[in-house]
């Protein structure tokens, strides 16, 4: 290295970890996240923690995360204040289909400003799948239920593209309209998405 150089260990991205972490909360089996840990300065890898409160089992590193599916009595619905970790509300809607019981997601209420509205986005899908949401003033209620196939639209919103994917892992005949929108932060979300899909048939 030259003298001016330096080096730097940058943190995995826990927003885009969320995903994963979802997908095993939904559909069972354990999924570990390496780079970003206990420790992390990104407020969003609190989404493990929501989960858990769930009914999800959660285990920590410094630097890594563990989320294994509930072992019995699957997914609780909670009520969450998710302002300090609003870019996984879309993942949180899609999370809450599969609980025993509706959830609510308030304190996000400035997400209506994001890439599109994504309380009115993530509430539209819903339906479009025969779910039962609602928008509220800060938030959604979801209720849960069996999603019906149908051609989720994402709105050109990164986000909503890779959370509705983690529906798709759990029910059938779910498509994304506009895949491509996830190239703006994961350009090999659908890639590691499949890996993960493969590697639980494997392993079953």
């Amino acid at each position: 290295m030259g003298a001016c150089a330096r080096r730097f260990d940058i943190e995995s991205d826990a927003s885009a970890a969320s995903y994963f972490l979802a997908a095993a909360a939904v559909c069972g089996g354990t999924v570990r996240v390496e780079g970003v840990g206990r420790d992390s300065l990104q407020g969003d890898i609190r989404f493990a923690s929501v989960l858990e409160s769930m009914g999800a089992i959660v285990r920590w590193g410094s630097d890594w995360v563990e989320l294994t599916g509930p072992d019995s009595g699957g997914l609780r619905g909670v009520t969450v204040d998710m302002g300090e970790i609003s870019d996984t509300a879309p993942t949180m809607a899609a999370v809450a289909i599969f609980a025993d019981g509706p959830t609510e997601v308030t304190g996000v209420g400035f997400i209506r400003h994001k890439e599109t509205d994504r309380i009115a986005a993530v509430v539209t899908e819903l339906h479009r799948m025969g779910i039962a949401a609602t928008e509220t003033p800060d938030g959604f209620i979801v209720q849960p239920g069996t999603p019906s196939p149908s051609a989720v639209r994402t709105y050109d919103d990164h986000r909503m593209a890779m959370a509705f994917s983690v529906v798709g892992l759990a029910a059938d005949g779910i498509q994304i309209v506009d895949p491509e929108c996830v190239n703006k932060t994961y350009p090999g979300f659908f890639r590691d998405l499949d890996g993960l899909r493969r590697q639980s048939r494997s392993d079953g």
